[in-house]
């Protein structure tokens, strides 16, 4: 392709980041450069404690264990959202229960949550699609009168707010990813926010394998032990390295994709009027941070072939997601409250166009151009 879906933005510091990683000799994680993305991340979110991992699934799967999911034990979230998200409560013998989305952000429809709580509720997971904040206000009225808590999976989200509150750190645990085709890319890595202080202890025992290190570390203990379950979820520090030089570049990274994001919805306005298309709705409590920006067609055969001719001009796009009620694992290990009619919908529709740091103004216009081309 000419133009690919996307490619991994680079600050000019990760080398020499890396370089600096290999001669301190210290590679595993937990490493200085781990500390200072950690601390870094806490302060952009509000966090209490920051934990670098391996990934993002290694941090939702790090927050449904801190939540205690026991078999049986149901987690409420969006069927449109990545297979981690219900991984991580399978796992622990938990019910992934998917809700259906809103029409408009493709979010969690906060309004059909409460329907869904049951006994056996232990969490609801709000996926920040697009990185455009689920209702925040609203959910967490419902977990506080529920006693239940709120796992933000911000995968999409690092640098995006609901009403000035940065994403993932509102929750009582929050998700971030690293991942190649994220904003800050590192290949593969993530963060699990702590923002509910009775974790953060438990949280240093699961992150360290199960055992009390970080205590040993600090010379409370004589001596580390297994203490609880846990596992290895630590980022090394030949990630964590680079990641830092982009964590350091976050306002820059957001502020490109914000221009393009917008290029792009300057670009399609007089098509979403004449019916041809719709564009991404961003609320006015919402800042997002240009994580993705997509097209609804009019249906998953005018996708499917916007799609097409896209590719026939050597431009790269994706659809985005196969809803997990109607995939194998996901009729096989969760069970969907109510329709999920807006999720099919959409789900069927949904084209994401190309959008990375790198990608030129040149570039979006030709991305215009041709699907204008395309829809007319």
């Amino acid at each position: 392709m000419t133009i690919p879906f996307t490619r991994p933005f680079q600050t000019g510091r990760e080398a020499d980041y890396l370089r600096e990683a290999l001669a301190g000799g210290q590679l595993a994680g937990n490493g200085a450069f781990g500390r200072r993305c950690a601390a870094a991340l806490e302060q952009l979110t509000g966090a209490r404690r920051a934990f670098l991992t391996g990934s993002g699934t290694h941090a939702l799967e790090m927050a449904f264990l801190l939540l205690d999911i026991e078999p049986g034990d149901e987690a409420i979230m969006p069927s449109f959202t990545f297979a981690s998200c219900a991984n991580a409560v399978a796992l622990r013998g938990g019910v992934p229960v998917f809700v259906d989305i809103r029409e408009d952000t493709l979010n969690i429809d906060e309004t059909l949550i409460e329907a869904a709580i049951t006994p056996r509720t232990r969490a609801i997971l709000t996926m920040h699609y697009a990185g455009i904040a689920c209702e925040m206000d609203a959910i967490a009225s419902i977990a506080q009168r529920h006693g239940i808590a709120i796992v933000e999976d911000a995968a999409h989200a690092i640098g995006a707010a609901w009403r000035d509150r940065a994403l993932g750190g509102i929750g009582s645990l929050g998700a971030f990813s690293f991942h190649q085709t994220k904003n800050l890319s590192v290949g593969e890595a993530g963060a699990l926010l702590v923002n509910d202080p009775a974790l953060i202890e438990r949280a240093e025992i699961a992150w360290e394998k199960g055992t009390d290190r970080l205590r040993f570390a600090r010379g409370e203990v004589g001596r580390y032990r297994w203490i609880a379950l846990g596992s290895s979820w630590l980022a090394g520090e030949l990630a964590a390295a680079p990641l830092l030089a982009q964590i350091e570049a976050l306002s820059e990274i957001t502020d490109r994709r914000r221009a393009l994001w917008q290029r792009y919805h300057a670009g399609f306005a007089d098509a979403e009027r004449s019916g041809s298309l719709r564009r991404p709705v961003v609320p006015t409590t919402c800042r997002h941070n240009g994580h993705i920006y997509y097209l609804l067609l009019r249906d998953e055969r005018s996708r499917d072939a916007l799609k097409q001719k896209l590719a026939d001009q050597g431009i790269s796009s994706v659809i985005h997601y196969v809803p997990l009620h109607s995939s194998p694992a996901g009729m096989r290990h969760g069970r969907a409250s109510g329709s999920l009619a807006a999720t099919d919908r959409q789900a069927a529709r949904l084209l994401r166009l190309p959008l990375f740091a790198g990608l030129s103004d040149a570039e979006c216009d030709r991305v215009v151009e041709t699907v204008l081309q395309a829809v007319r």
